[in-house]
C-alpha cells in the first residue's frame, strides 16, 4: 500500500520553505519536489517502507543540431529545463538573457545541461532553433539543447513532469501560454527547485543551488 501527498500543495509548501526559511537557506540539501508516495511491503515478516519520489517521465525530442535527446542524454547529469518559443513577444527574451547567465557559469561542466523546449514546434523547427541558438551565441548543443518535437508531448511533459504551464492559447500574447519557470533537475530525474526565470534574484538563487547537487 502507499500514501499519496498532493503534488501542488507539497510543491508550494516546499518552495516556500526552501526559499523563505532562514534555516533552509543555510542547509546544503535541496528538497525533492512533486508528488511522492511511500510503498510498503513485507519482507521476512517485517514491513519495509520505500519512498518513491516524482521523476521526469521518459521523453524524446530533437535539438538544434538534429540530434535526438532523451532521458539517457541527461542521465547522471544535473540540468535546468524551461519552456519558450522563438517568436515570444513577452517574457522569453528576459528568460533567455537570464539563462545565458546560467550557461556562462556552468556551461563548461560536462555534468551539466540546459534543456529549452519550444512550445511552438510548428514554427520552431530544428533549423529555426539552430538560428535562434546561434544568435544567442550558442555554437553547439554540447551544454544547451533547444528542443522541438510533437506539440502534445511537449505540453504533456511540461505540465505533468516539470509541473509548469506550457500550452497553446490563442488568447495569450503570441498564441501560447507558458510560465517563466526554470526547473532544476538532479542526476536521477528528480525536481530539486523551481525558479522564476524572469527575476535576476531567483536566477541568482538557482546558480547558488546548482552546485549543491552538481558537486565538484
Amino acid at each position: 500500500m502507499h500514501t499519496r501527498i498532493s503534488t501542488l500543495s507539497l510543491l508550494l509548501i516546499l518552495l516556500l520553505f526552501s526559499q523563505c526559511n532562514p534555516a533552509a537557506e543555510k542547509s546544503t540539501a535541496l528538497p525533492k519536489l512533486g508528488n511522492w508516495h511511500v510503498d510498503e511491503k513485507t519482507v521476512d515478516g517485517k514491513v519495509v517502507q520505500d519512498t518513491v519520489y516524482h521523476k521526469i517521465a521518459a521523453f524524446s525530442f530533437t535539438n538544434q543540431d538534429g540530434e535526438t535527446i532523451t532521458n539517457e542524454s541527461v542521465k547522471g547529469k544535473v540540468y535546468v529545463a524551461d519552456f519558450f518559443f522563438t517568436t515570444c513577444p513577452t517574457i522569453c527574451p528576459i528568460m533567455k538573457k537570464e539563462m545565458l547567465r546560467v550557461y556562462d557559469k556552468f556551461g563548461d561542466n560536462p555534468n551539466f545541461k540546459i534543456l529549452s523546449h519550444t512550445i511552438d514546434p510548428t514554427h520552431d523547427t530544428q533549423e529555426e532553433l539552430k538560428d535562434y541558438s546561434q544568435k544567442l551565441g550558442i555554437e553547439d548543443a554540447k551544454t544547451w539543447d533547444f528542443l522541438t518535437g510533437d506539440a502534445e508531448k511537449i505540453y504533456e511533459i511540461g505540465q505533468t513532469s516539470y509541473m509548469t504551464t506550457a500550452q497553446e492559447d490563442q488568447a495569450s500574447a503570441g498564441g501560447f501560454l507558458h510560465s517563466g519557470a526554470f526547473v532544476l533537475i538532479d542526476q536521477n530525474g528528480h525536481i530539486r527547485g523551481v525558479y522564476d526565470g524572469t527575476k535576476s534574484d531567483q536566477v541568482d538563487q538557482l546558480m547558488k543551488d546548482i552546485p549543491k547537487i552538481l558537486g565538484k
